[in-house]
């Protein structure tokens, strides 16, 4: 079980059926994720909705109103449970020179690659979005 893996997958899926909004089962990492993708402009907005013992996370996502394509145009997951990949911080990951966004899973919270080099950490490379 993954559940990162699960709500990228639940993302990428809603993106391939070209639905607007989406639900995916709310855990403290995906809430963090959810606001990575928000503050770099991948999803249009987001709501946390307090359902049942764990809730839900509310994602509208994000297309171009004139060629109806998605902001986010690949997820991928980096780091899996079989095999974890981290990194330090003079080697942080670069997605398309610098076009697309590593999320990261630091000390100091979940965060952009960006954001670890100006904070000087490491940690565990999540995924990579474009």
């Amino acid at each position: 079980m993954d559940p990162v893996a699960d709500y990228l997958t639940i993302i990428r899926n809603a993106i391939k059926a070209n639905h607007r909004i989406v639900n995916v089962p709310a855990s403290k990492v995906k809430k963090e994720i959810t606001k990575v993708l928000h503050g770099q402009g991948y999803i249009q907005n987001y709501k946390f909705e307090e359902v049942g013992p764990q809730g839900n996370i509310k994602i509208a996502l994000k297309y171009n109103p004139e060629t109806k394509q998605s902001a986010i145009q690949h997820l991928e997951r980096i780091s899996k449970p079989g095999l974890r990949k981290y990194t330090h911080t003079e080697n942080l990951p670069r997605v398309l020179n610098g076009l697309g966004v590593a999320i990261l899973s630091t000390s100091k919270g979940v965060m952009t690659s960006k954001q670890a080099k100006e904070e000087h950490v490491g940690g565990e490379v999540l995924c990579y979005v474009y």
